[in-house]
């Protein structure tokens, strides 16, 4: 295969009570359908909020499964539980392997490497760093076999949370350490990336679209395919809107396209709780920082 077309969605946040996310899967369901990619990412958050709903997860792999092209998955916090960090409260549910297996059992595995038009493409879980977790170390040797054996191929990563803002050695602040990998675990993930060529990092999470280049390696944010959050609940450091991304990789070079399909929407976190107050308590401990 000369060339690789994959579409990148991310922050889907579905759950059966909250009709106007399921629409705007609907909408971006009807534009893979139109476009057929080779592959489809979700990169994280699947659900609403799996761990006090677990019927999100299994609404929203229902949902998926009715899509008409191949589709890989990475857990988010709304999936698993989220990472402890050094800094900022305790999140309301941090990752916990019962989160993670029954991610896996909706959804399969949470880390995978494959090969296409010259690319080694690797997708991680990003919320077990940091966490102590047993699948946290796991994950870490597996990397590491993984990358060695890349043959010195072109690296696109994959996975939820953005590595950093701006720089690997960003400081965590209290007020936004849930959305980046947390240290010291994104120190040890920066080390060994540093081993490859490493050319494109995509992620989602802060429902923010954002695309930026550092040394030779793009990093891009998808925004989330369900709702934005309003500025009086989140800083704003790229482009507030719904949307994905789609990428068309060939040996040794890759294009992005940032799009909207057709119809959708920017249906706003705070319409969805003064609309629905039981999806509030899921998401409030995250705001007005980070969802």
């Amino acid at each position: 295969m000369t060339q690789f077309r994959l579409m990148q969605i991310s922050d889907t946040h579905l759950a059966r009570r909250l009709t106007k996310l399921t629409a705007n899967f609907d909408r971006v369901a009807d534009y893979i359908d139109t476009t057929r990619p080779h592959l489809v990412v979700n990169s994280g958050d699947l659900a609403f909020d799996a761990p006090t709903s677990p019927d999100d997860l299994d609404y929203a792999r229902s949902l998926h499964d009715a899509l008409p092209v191949p589709c890989r998955y990475l857990p988010g916090n709304h999936d698993i539980g989220d990472n402890p960090t050094q800094f900022g409260p305790v999140p309301k549910e941090l990752v916990s392997e019962k989160g993670r297996q029954a991610y896996i059992a909706a959804f399969g595995d949470d880390r995978w490497r494959f090969e296409a038009a010259g690319w080694c493409f690797i997708g991680l879980n990003s919320l077990v760093m940091n966490s102590g977790l047993v699948s946290e170390a796991e994950q870490f040797d597996w990397l590491a076999g993984e990358l060695a054996s890349s043959g010195g191929k072109p690296v696109a990563l994959f996975l939820h949370k953005p590595i950093f803002l701006n720089a690997p050695d960003d400081p965590e602040l209290e007020s936004s350490a849930i959305r980046y990998v947390p240290m010291p675990a994104r120190r040890r993930l920066v080390e060994m990336l540093r081993t490859v060529d490493l050319r494109l990092v995509a992620s989602g999470h802060v429902h923010q679209r954002r695309d930026f280049t550092l040394g030779h390696t793009r990093h891009i944010w998808s925004p989330s395919a369900g709702f934005i959050i309003s500025d009086k609940r989140q800083e704003r450091i790229g482009l507030k809107e719904v949307g994905l991304v789609e990428y068309r990789f060939q040996p040794d070079s890759f294009e992005v396209r940032h799009v909207r399909a057709p119809g959708h929407v920017d249906v706003d976190l705070d319409e969805l709780w003064a609309k629905d107050p039981q999806a509030q308590p899921a998401v409030s401990s995250k705001a007005p920082v980070a969802i």
